[in-house]
C-alpha cells in the first residue's frame, strides 16, 4: 500500500500541518510504502521572494527530519527536484475540463480572502493531481477540506484512462476521522493563507502570544464553561487522551477559570508535547549539508518511480516518436 503527501514550505510549520497530514505520515512510515514531499512549486502561489522561498523549503526540510519522517523508511524530496511533475502537469492539462476547476473550493475560498488570483492559483489542482499520479499512490491522507482535490485526481486521472488505458492507479483519499480539521486562533481551519497559525516551533513566549489571540466567548469567570466548540479546547484535545482530557472537561464544567486560563494551559501542553522535536531540529539545523544529502537521495528514489510513468506517458500521447 502505497501512501503519499506533500505539505507547502510556504512558512513556519503549524499544528495543523502536523496532526493533519505529518503525523499520519509518520505513523504509515512503519507499516505502509510512504512518499512524503515539501510542495514548493506549489508554494509559489503565495510566497513571490525567491529567497524566501529557498530558506523555507530548507526549513522544512529540517522540520519534517525533526518530527519524525525517517529518510530510511520513507521516500522525503522536494517537489522541484523532479522536474517530470511539471512536464506531467501539462499532459493532464489537456484532459481537465475547465469546469471541473471552477468549482473548486481552494480557488474559490483563496480568492475570497483577498488572494490575489491568476493562473497558477487557478490551476492548482491540477499540479496536485500530477503530485499523485506521477507516483501511483493508492492513499491520500487529507484533512476534509482537501477531500475535493483527490477527487479532482480522479476525475482527470480516469479521463485519461478511458483515451490510453489502465495508465494511472485511481488514489483514494484518508481521512483521520478524530483529526478532519484543526481549527486556528479564529476558529476556521488552521491555514498559513488565513494568518490563524500556532506554529511548532519558535520561542515559547511568542507561541503563548499566539495562543492568547484564540477566540473564545465572553463568559463570567465563575460560570461554568462549554467546551465543546471552544477553539481552545477543540485544540487542547489534540494532545490530550484519557484522564487528562476528561479533567480538562470537568475544569470547563466546573467554572471559577476563565479562558484565559484554559489558554495557559494549551501552551504548556503544548510545549512539552513537542519537546523532544525542537532538540531533533537543534541537530538538523546545525547540520544543514546533511539535510540536503538526504533530500537528494529522496529525489533520486522518487525519480525511479517517476520516469517509467512519464514514459508511458509520452508514449501513448505520441510525444515520443
Amino acid at each position: 500500500m502505497r501512501v503519499l503527501t506533500g505539505i507547502q514550505s510556504s512558512g513556519d510549520l503549524h499544528i495543523g500541518n502536523y496532526f493533519g497530514s505529518i503525523k499520519q505520515m509518520v505513523d504509515a512510515q512503519k507499516k505502509e510504502d510512504t512518499f512524503t514531499f515539501i510542495a514548493n512549486y506549489h508554494a509559489m502561489t503565495s510566497v513571490n521572494d525567491g529567497a524566501r522561498l529557498a530558506e523555507l523549503t530548507m526549513q522544512s526540510a529540517t522540520d519534517f527530519l525533526a518530527l519524525g519522517i525517517n529518510p530510511e523508511k520513507n521516500t522525503f524530496w522536494v517537489q522541484s527536484d523532479v522536474k517530470e511533475v511539471l512536464e506531467l502537469y501539462w499532459f493532464l492539462s489537456s484532459y481537465t475540463p475547465m469546469g471541473l476547476l471552477e468549482r473548486a473550493h481552494s480557488y474559490k475560498d483563496k480568492t475570497a480572502k483577498g488572494i490575489k488570483a491568476n493562473h497558477s492559483l487557478f490551476s492548482y489542482p491540477v499540479l496536485m493531481a500530477a503530485d499523485i499520479l506521477l507516483y501511483s499512490p493508492d492513499i491520500i491522507p487529507v484533512g476534509k477540506d482537501q477531500i475535493q482535490h483527490v477527487e479532482i485526481a480522479r476525475d482527470i486521472a480516469i479521463k485519461f484512462n478511458n483515451q490510453y488505458g489502465d495508465i494511472f492507479t485511481i488514489p483514494n483519499f484518508r481521512v483521520e476521522e478524530t483529526v478532519q480539521t484543526v481549527p486556528g486562533t479564529d476558529g476556521q481551519k488552521m491555514s498559513k493563507s488565513y494568518k490563524n497559525t500556532v506554529n511548532i516551533f519558535g520561542e515559547e513566549k511568542k507561541q503563548l502570544k499566539t495562543i492568547k489571540k484564540i477566540v473564545t466567548e465572553q463568559v463570567a469567570l465563575e460560570d461554568p464553561k462549554e467546551f465543546e466548540g471552544c477553539n481552545v479546547y477543540n485544540m487542547a484535545k489534540l494532545f490530550l487522551e484519557g484522564d487528562e482530557l476528561t479533567d480538562l472537561q470537568n475544569r470547563y464544567k466546573k467554572g471559577g477559570e476563565g479562558h484565559g486560563h484554559f489558554k495557559v494551559y494549551l501552551a504548556e501542553v503544548m510545549w512539552e508535547y513537542f519537546r523532544e522535536f525542537r532538540e531533533k531540529r537543534e541537530y538538523y539545523a546545525a547540520n544543514q549539508l546533511e539535510v540536503r544529502e538526504i533530500l537528494a537521495m529522496g529525489a533520486d528514489k522518487a525519480r525511479v518511480t517517476a520516469l517509467p510513468m512519464i514514459e508511458k506517458i509520452r508514449e501513448v500521447t505520441g510525444i515520443s516518436y
